[in-house]
């Protein structure tokens, strides 16, 4: 690497530990960093400042997305799926949203606040905030009244389909037995249900609507961190007057020409897998903000296809391919060398999730598969010995172990009273080194030989025979995922050897979730998961057995369908005392001592290696958008929403993008 580009990445180390200095030191249950006092900043941590670039702001913004990203739905309250996400909370707001530094700041409502202990919050809508169509006509006005019916709409077993119930049912009073209320009734008694005036609902569940702008939430319990919460796309608004013109059918088939929105953009057009172009809503509340007069989104098929678009003038940000960072990064006359960008990690902690109970593709049970993953000595074996380093070169190529992940739950969650940072309790419980910064700290060769050695006695007793074969399926028209998967695949490889185990690639056409998640093809899936609020219950909760709202429980690993049996038993009752413990640290009310005790399940569960710690996202672009405008938070959905950029038409070099981070 030449001394050119190792200065521009010092400063860009600089600014990171100037900003984990203030994060670092921050005890707010809600994820919110302190201020650093005016003398922190030393000439040591701050890049000078860099010359002016002369460029007009970009006013019709072009993105990219990949095609293995399109969206799967309209309704936010249903969705769980950032590729949603990304598109929706640009076109829908909710009460409150995020800053540059993860702060909770208003949106629809312009203050809140709770009583002495936390168990009641009290939110206060601005009035004039508008419900339009996809033509910018007004629909209705925005109330107190559409939180109350969107969050029926969750609970409601019949029209939500159970998704994002978990959240509510921990927090909010009342909510778990309304769901197990509508669980009970006949369909047609459910769909007919509603949260007017007199309902069964508000009767039920701790939500009122005293006025029109005002909206009260009652907690099960002193819930310090709930002004995080409506950051999370379960907490957002619908309007009763939409389901009434939809149809409850309709809304769950909605599109973009029928949705209604109130957000910072309309979709005008949306092309299945091509292109989607939003337009300024011309109602919109936040009068003052910045916002793009129109941003198109091409859908293309990999990142070097949006590498080209943008060589050519025709997007305003690009991901780096691995290939694509080296070619840059080796070679100072190379016309993007100055304008390389390591981004901020990404708000998702990727852990490989196991699928417990896997099938063949002929539908039946891939016993060999299953039998072997139930065992604990072979998840072991795989913890200890399992090398990454290459697989994160592909998403950072020059600074690979920054991507490094020990953890479930993402770092900057949450911190105790002291400062401590939640997952470095998770670290303590778990005896773990600290990084090394060369490779993974979990590799432990004696300790990968010992258990494969116990893994082969024990399953070679049990019928299994080697090497095991995991079944990794990609999309079929993906060449950046087939490179990753190829990667993987000599991970494995190197790592296990293949007299132990083999990974085949595999491949889907459109759909991941019909054509691979729900008949349960995979062998596992590594896939992130981004805090809805700042607690570890939304991380541990989603793993738990026996909850219909644990999203990875009963969607990825199928731990719940697993039959108990003497090759099983063990992973049964391991999951049993993950779950006893998860619970238990979601009864405690003190600060410390709930965060300690998620730790202690936390350590548990990877110990155990119920699910494997993979990475974090943190990937290299070149970008028109300065990064460090735009919102940024470890829980909650709103990363993506396009308000309130920095833009230069001319690109961001390296310097300036650290001088931003040290600001």
């Amino acid at each position: 690497m030449s001394n050119k580009l190792t200065k521009a990445l010092a400063l860009v180390l600089a600014a990171a530990m100037t900003l984990t200095a203030c994060s670092s030191g921050s005890s707010n249950n809600n994820g919110e960093t302190t201020k650093p006092a005016e003398n922190q900043t030393t000439e040591s941590t701050t890049p000078a400042e860099p010359e002016k670039t002369e460029a007009e702001p970009i006013t019709d913004l072009v993105l990219t997305r990949l095609a293995t990203q399109e969206m799967e739905t309209f309704n936010i309250l249903y969705s769980q799926n950032f590729s949603d996400f990304y598109f929706l909370t640009n076109m829908i707001d909710s009460l409150v949203e995020v800053d540059p530094d993860g702060k909770v700041v208003p949106a629809i409502a312009e203050s809140w606040e709770s009583n002495e202990d936390a168990t009641v919050w009290t939110f206060h809508i601005r009035e004039g905030v508008k419900w339009v169509d996809v033509n910018g006509n007004e629909k209705g006005d925005v109330t107190s009244y559409d939180w109350a019916t969107a969050l029926e709409w969750v609970m409601n077993f019949y029209k939500n389909e159970s998704s994002h119930i978990s959240q509510p049912s921990q927090l909010i009073k009342g909510a778990a037995e309304y769901y197990e209320y509508t669980k009970g009734l006949s369909e047609e008694e459910g769909r007919a249900l509603t949260a007017g005036e007199g309902s069964k609902f508000l009767e039920m569940v701790g939500i009122s609507c005293p006025d029109a702008n005002t909206l009260v939430y009652t907690c099960t319990g002193p819930t310090p961190y709930f002004e995080s919460f409506p950051a999370w796309a379960g907490l957002y608004p619908m309007a009763q007057g939409m389901i009434d013109e939809l149809g409850i059918d309709g809304v769950k088939a909605m599109d973009n020409t029928n949705y209604w929105y109130n957000g910072c953009y309309l979709m005008t057009s949306y092309i299945q897998g091509n292109e989607k172009v939003f337009t300024k809503n011309p109602k919109y509340w936040d009068t003052e903000c910045t916002r793009f007069d129109t941003v198109t989104i091409k859908m293309v098929e990999s990142n070097d296809v949006a590498f080209q678009l943008y060589q050519n003038g025709e997007i305003d940000y690009v991901a780096l391919t691995e290939s694509n960072l080296q070619t840059i990064s080796s070679d100072p006359n190379n016309a993007y060398y100055d304008y390389l960008v390591e981004l901020r990690p990404a708000k998702y902690a990727y852990p490989f999730h196991w699928n417990f109970n896997k099938n063949k593709e002929d539908g039946t049970p891939d016993v060999n598969y299953n039998t072997a993953i139930a065992n604990t000595a072979f998840r072991k074996s795989l913890y200890y010995g399992l090398n990454l380093t290459d697989y994160f070169k592909r998403t950072n190529s020059i600074n690979p172990m920054s991507c490094e992940n020990d953890f479930y739950t993402m770092k900057g969650l949450i911190y105790d009273t002291k400062g401590t940072e939640y997952t470095e309790l998770v670290r303590q419980a778990m005896g773990l080194p600290e990084h090394n910064g060369e490779t993974p700290v979990r590799l432990n060769a004696d300790k990968f030989n010992e258990y494969k050695a116990q893994a082969i006695e024990e399953l070679t007793a049990a019928g299994v025979t080697f090497p095991v074969e995991f079944d990794y399926y990609i999309s079929g028209s993906s060449q950046t995922a087939l490179d990753s998967a190829n990667v993987l695949k000599q991970v494995f490889s190197n790592s296990l050897g293949d007299d132990y185990v083999v990974l085949n690639i595999k491949t889907y056409v459109s759909s991941y979730s019909q054509e691979v998640r729900t008949p349960r093809l995979m062998s596992f899936n590594i896939n992130g998961w981004g805090a809805d609020f700042g607690d570890p219950i939304n991380y541990l909760g989603q793993e738990i057995m026996g909850d219909d709202g644990a999203y990875y429980a009963n969607s990825y690993s199928y731990i719940n369908t697993v039959e108990e049996n003497e090759n099983t038993k063990e992973l049964l009752d391991t999951y049993r005392t993950f779950t006893e413990m998860v619970n238990k640290a979601n009864e405690i009310t003190d600060t410390d001592a709930r965060l300690q005790a998620f730790a202690e399940a936390e350590a548990y569960m990877i110990d155990n290696v119920l699910v494997l710690p993979c990475n974090y996202n943190v990937s290299w672009c070149l970008t028109k958008i300065d990064p460090y405008s735009q919102m940024y938070a470890i829980f909650g959905c709103q990363n993506d929403k396009m308000k309130n950029w920095v833009t230069n038409a001319n690109g961001f070099t390296t310097e300036e993008i650290a001088a931003s981070a040290a600001k």
